[in-house]
């Protein structure tokens, strides 16, 4: 058996709204490195947008599974089997539920929910999937994964706001320290590196960073890392049994993809309690997604409500 990490983010670039990072968990058998999901599992899951009445879950990068025009029934569809896995029989409800399965930290749990617009915690979740058709597509993928020797064992996410994000990005000197050290913290909670079998690491490349040993160094306690590349497209280091990548398109690998749905689903239905938020105080105002142009045009017009209601720029406003 061997393990695989896959990492992701969803709402780097916006003004507005979190940023997620996620990290998933699997357990697999055989040499992790060579273990392909795609076909042990191409009964279930497909990589391509499956046809309307199919029961494939699509999973892909999440800006393939997600759009405006669809709204969230794709990405509900798709990831909340997954998260049904680690639920159990305690099904996902509400956003408050879907915070509590990813957030392991009290303080980053109550700095959310504390936040004007996550106050109605009780919004309920999926939107738009029905419960029924979830919990038969859970059924499948429990029996998919059991077929297969495959285990997802954990999902736990960074949920960065602005008033922690500025706060970091200050401290560290840049947003691209800020994303990997992050990365980096998430790595902490889910790899075993005392554990004799081998994991594999993926991760997508921060813009145009090539080294990442140095963050590597400052989570390890003294073990040796060996580089085996660092380019443009993927820089890959060794540490014990671990192989560990940052490379280019890393969503082709389907514990990569998974975990950026599950960062673009909480983000998605997060920026939907804050936009109905602003709404109840700015009629007819139109929601945003909270990227730069755009979040400013928001901003703007909700300028004279912030004022009344005595919110911030430092909770509000991403600056970098």
């Amino acid at each position: 058996m061997g393990f695989i990490i896959g990492m992701d983010e969803a709402g780097y670039g916006p003004n507005l709204g979190p940023l997620v990072i996620t990290v998933s968990l699997w357990k697999v058998p055989g040499d992790p490195r060579e273990f392909d999901f795609w076909q042990a599992l191409q009964s279930f899951v497909s990589q391509t947008k499956p046809a309307k009445n199919s029961e494939l879950l699509h999973v892909a990068d999440s800006k393939e599974v997600h759009s405006s025009s669809a709204g969230l029934a794709p990405l509900e569809k798709s990831i909340f089997p997954f998260l049904q896995l680690l639920s159990g029989e305690e099904r996902i409800t509400s956003l408050d539920g879907l915070w509590r399965l990813l957030v392991d930290s009290a303080t980053h749990l109550d700095e959310i929910q504390n936040q004007p617009w996550n106050h109605n915690s009780d919004f309920s979740v999926p939107t738009s999937v029905d419960l029924e058709t979830i919990q038969q597509s859970h059924q499948n993928l429990k029996q998919a994964f059991d077929a297969a020797g495959i285990e997802l064992q954990a999902f736990c996410s960074e949920i960065v706001l602005p008033e922690r994000f500025n706060r970091c990005c200050r401290e560290y000197g840049s947003k691209g320290v800020l994303l990997t050290r992050l990365c980096m913290h998430l790595l902490t909670r889910v790899w075993d590196r005392e554990s004799a079998e081998p994991t594999l690491i993926i991760g997508d490349k921060h813009g145009g960073r090539n080294r990442y040993d140095e963050y590597l160094d400052e989570i390890l306690d003294g073990e040796m890392i060996f580089r085996v590349e660092e380019s443009t497209a993927k820089s890959v280091y060794k540490i014990g049994n671990t192989e560990v990548r940052f490379q280019t398109k890393a969503e082709a690998h389907f514990p990569v993809a998974v975990s950026s749905m599950v960062c673009k689903y909480t983000r998605e239905v997060m920026m939907e309690l804050f936009n109905q938020f602003w709404l109840q105080h700015v009629p007819d105002l139109k929601p945003t997604k909270g990227y730069p142009v755009d979040a400013r045009r928001f901003k703007s017009e909700i300028a004279d409500a912030q004022e009344r209601l005595e919110i911030s720029d430092q909770i509000l406003w991403r600056g970098q």
